[in-house]
């Protein structure tokens, strides 16, 4: 009971969790369990088989040695009697308790037959039938009866006188071994079932270390690359050496990370002096020269723009990089949002000529780093402003023991299958990089895939997160859950 129990567990648990044809688990256990019942199979039908010849044989014997006297008695009878009578005395006297036997002339003259004295049934036309056919060593069904039959001429005096034809009743001999053949498929049956159960939990069991990888390798972070240990101790040589080679690469995955923010952060740290440079010279000349023509002033103003825009992005690395490395500090502290919100709502409002709407029932303290929430608040505002023409609603409550800033715009919408990627580094939604403005005129509005990285990087250095609700053609809810005690 215990194994069937555990054989039913272990088919719930393949059908909720491993039942995939794919699986390295599923595989191995049809395979295995196919095996086993082709090898118990194999060895049932071997064995009713031989065990069939075995009945056979015995009888065959029996009925042989039957026939071999049957010619000598006759002769010795009907030196003394006519030919049929001799014939009749003589299968009088071998007739045994199950055997009927019955001799046919050469023209097929039933000459005698048993009288069915000894036998519970009789020489019918349907044996007689079939026993005049080509016969095989087997066991026949006639009447609900199983026969062994068998044939053999009489010779009387040199002269064949025809043949006599010997049935032998093995019924019940029959019946008892179909009812050990149907045993032995019930036993064969549940030996299958135990194997499966025995080896799915073995398989199960052996592929438990390579799960173990799986949920490891699942959760390892970026941070957590060189720290990352896989304890096998009971898992086979194999699976360690997978481990020991996953490690080292983690390894080398790491130091190849750490080279590329200290890569990134040098970069950005040696190209935004000078463009920071190039872009005061830019703007500089735009604002004093007033004998510029118009295509030298609109190739300015571009060079500029691209200029502001790449120290932007450094500057967007930098932070990354920042906080990558440890180094970003925050100052926690007790921040009235309703205030921060308005003020960074005011300076947005001012600047996107846009209507930024503020609503809150309460008002709401939270922990938070002042500058930190408002470079993030500045980042979500402009993001909504991008793909927004209509007015962008910033929402305050708090709820339990957290505090709940919604930023809500109206725009064009995130699919659903980028919301899941969109806090990505560099990560872009190519549907989503344009906007119409008001004069119908397609606008460029993608930036470079590393605002909402930084957003989410600061709120999390917060302790605090960040979630998206968003339908396409309706617009999109950023919502900042912020703690509200240290």
């Amino acid at each position: 009971m215990l194994l069937m129990r555990q054989l039913w567990e272990t088919i719930h648990q393949l059908k909720q969790k491993h039942f995939a044809s794919s699986s390295l688990q599923f595989r191995l256990t049809v395979e295995i369990a196919t095996l086993s019942v082709l090898s118990l199979g194999g060895v049932a039908i071997w064995t009713g088989w031989k065990m069939q010849q075995v009945l056979i044989a015995t009888h065959t014997q029996t009925v042989e040695y039957i026939a071999s006297r049957f010619p000598r008695d006759v002769e010795l009878y009907s030196e003394m009697l006519p030919v049929k009578t001799g014939l009749q005395k003589t299968i009088n006297n071998v007739a045994v308790s199950g055997l009927v036997v019955w001799v046919k002339s050469v023209d097929g003259q039933l000459l005698a037959q048993s009288m069915g004295m000894n036998s519970s049934f009789s020489a019918t036309a349907e044996l007689i039938s079939l026993a005049e056919m080509p016969l095989k060593p087997q066991v026949y069904l006639v009447d609900h009866r199983y026969l062994i039959l068998y044939v053999s001429p009489v010779v009387l005096q040199g002269k064949l006188l025809g043949k006599v034809y010997m049935a032998q009743d093995v019924t019940e001999e029959q019946r008892h071994l179909i009812a050990m053949l149907q045993g032995l498929a019930v036993v064969c049956i549940l030996a299958t079932l135990l194997t499966m159960a025995a080896i799915a939990l073995r398989i199960r069991r052996s592929l438990q270390p390579l799960q173990d990888i799986n949920q490891i390798a699942g959760a390892i972070s970026a941070e957590d690359l060189s720290n990352v240990k896989l304890q096998l101790s009971n898992a086979p040589n194999e699976v360690k050496e997978l481990a020991q080679t996953l490690e080292m690469m983690l390894s080398r995955l790491s130091d190849a990370w750490e080279q590329q923010r200290q890569f990134v952060s040098n970069v950005s740290h040696e190209l935004r002096t000078p463009l920071t440079v190039v872009l005061g010279y830019l703007q500089s000349l735009l604002r004093r020269s007033t004998n510029l023509n118009d295509y030298q002033k609109e190739a300015l103003e571009t060079a500029a723009s691209e200029a502001e825009r790449t120290v932007c992005l450094l500057q967007d690395l930098l932070d990354l990089a920042r906080a990558d490395s440890g180094y970003m500090h925050y100052r926690l502290e007790p921040v009235l949002l309703n205030d921060l919100v308005t003020e960074v709502a005011g300076m947005a409002a001012k600047f996107s000529n846009r209507s930024i709407k503020v609503q809150a029932n309460e008002e709401v303290e939270a922990i938070a780093d002042r500058d930190c929430l408002k470079q993030v608040l500045i980042n979500l505002i402009d993001n909504a402003v991008k793909y927004s023409d209509q007015s962008v609603e910033l929402m305050i409550e708090r709820v339990n023991q957290q505090a709940i800033i919604q930023v809500c715009d109206r725009g064009v919408g995130i699919p659903l299958q980028d919301q899941s990627r969109i806090f990505e580094r560099f990560y872009r939604i190519d549907k989503a990089r344009t906007r119409l403005a008001n004069d119908g005129i397609t606008q460029m509005t993608g930036g470079h895939g590393l605002g909402l990285s930084i957003v989410k990087t600061l709120l999390e250095g917060m302790g605090g997160s960040i979630t998206v609700r968003s339908k396409l053609g309706e617009g999109s809810v950023f919502a900042i859950v912020l703690p509200t005690q240290l």
